[in-house]
């Protein structure tokens, strides 16, 4: 029964690798990372290509795989007798490569022991909290970590093979830049469109049945589901947990802080603070609501109203993630003292790196006036002078007596 499990996953492994693929952009050396003995560790959301960056870079080596995505593997599973006919269908492999790794029970033991037996090994992941504080606990310092999120931008222009730079392609570089920002970049729908809103609404639902209500033993999945629903309509927007149980007639505030955590767990939405030297001051602010891809806002939040400005704002954050950036360490959101709100904060150590505001559309006095004051009072009161405005297609310079102002569009963010 074990062989056939693995020659039936063999079999999945050989066609998977048989498809074409878009080559992910990464900080890493793959020949470099495959020849280090530690562990390497893929996580980032269910479907946006771990297993396919794991297999690419696997390409032509000699290895072994096992889907814990698989419930046959998962109910018949025997350790002794996984790894001995592991050695029957793939004689000396090289590495190991385990997909989806957090769904076997005690996974970490297990993954540890292996690594203490010399085995060099490729996991993938779907789980922030699990990966992490295991991986921290049982691993400590035997690991890398490569996270992966839906396709850039510029990853899609490249898969639409479709160069910015070039004149004849203006208009459809435009026609892209529109189209990323309304229905994101998870790759199944960058290649095929018209499936979209099915099926990241699918995903949605998959995610908080598998990932967080099974999981967690959620019995009200109503709550959790209303909640969801909630912070996906409201993404780019502060949220208190106090202000959610109310608005939402949730049982209690505890409830639905730990349904807000138990939403972050699959990498589905994240909370950026704001920004306060005082730490205590900065736990008391409500954070702002953020989305993994813009997809899932047109396929599931019942918006009455494109918000053009906040598509674009969730579009940068995911990119500031890409970056490196992590909220409420070197990320965050500002409110100046005269109220006025400041999108994004970098920070670099304990400066202050960057003031990055988000704005569709400059054309209008208001607006340019609006944002200028915004930038100016918060430069003055964190000491930065590098300011940024991310616009949908406008560029050029703001300058007054108290600052230069630089403004980008989206697709020139890079």
């Amino acid at each position: 029964m074990m062989k056939n499990i693995i020659l039936n996953q063999r079999a999945e492994r050989d066609e998977l690798m048989a498809r074409p693929y878009l080559q992910r952009e990464t900080k890493y050396n793959i020949d470099e990372l495959l020849t280090n003995p530690l562990i390497k560790l893929i996580t980032g959301p269910r479907r946006v290509g771990k297993s396919v960056f794991a297999l690419l870079m696997l390409q032509g080596k000699n290895f072994a795989y096992l889907n814990f995505d698989d419930n046959l593997l998962l109910e018949h599973w025997d350790e002794n007798l996984v790894m001995k006919m592991l050695d029957d269908v793939y004689p000396d492999y090289d590495y190991l490569l385990l997909d989806e790794v957090q769904n076997l029970t005690d996974w970490d033991l297990w993954i540890n022991k292996l690594h203490r037996r010399g085995r060099n090994l490729i996991i993938t992941g779907s789980n922030a909290k699990m990966l992490s504080s295991e991986m921290a606990t049982v691993l400590t310092g035997r690991y890398l970590q490569i996270e992966m999120l839906p396709f850039s931008l510029e990853e899609t222009m490249r898969w639409k093979n479709i160069n910015p730079e070039s004149k004849e392609q203006a208009a459809q570089a435009v026609a892209a830049v529109d189209d990323y920002m309304r229905n994101g970049g998870y790759p199944e729908t960058v290649q095929s469109r018209s499936i979209t809103k099915g099926y990241l609404s699918t995903l949605f639902d998959s995610i908080l049945l598998k990932d967080v209500a099974r999981r967690h033993n959620v019995r009200n999945t109503t709550d959790l589901y209303n909640l969801a629903t909630y912070l996906l309509s409201n993404f780019c927007n502060p949220v208190s947990a106090n202000d959610l149980a109310s608005e939402l007639g949730m049982s209690s505030v505890t409830t639905t802080k730990k349904f807000c955590d138990y939403l972050a767990e699959p990498y589905l939405f994240y909370y950026l603070p704001r920004f306060n030297n005082k730490m205590k001051l900065m736990k008391k602010a409500p954070s702002k609501v953020y989305v993994v891809d813009n997809g899932f806002v047109q396929s599931t939040a019942f918006n009455l109203s494109e918000n053009l400005g906040r598509l674009l704002e969730n579009q940068v954050f995911v990119e500031l993630l890409r970056r490196g950036y992590v909220p409420g360490h070197t990320l965050f959101y500002y409110r100046t003292r005269n109220d006025k709100e400041i999108d994004f904060v970098t920070r670099k150590g304990t400066k202050v790196e960057q003031l990055i505001q988000v704005c569709y559309d400059m054309t209008s006095e208001k607006t340019r006036k609006r944002e200028l004051d915004a930038l100016v009072e918060a430069a003055e009161e964190l000491h930065c002078d590098n300011l940024l405005v991310i616009t949908h297609i406008q560029h050029g310079e703001i300058s007054n007596k108290m600052c230069n102002v630089r403004m980008l569009p989206v697709l020139n963010f890079k």
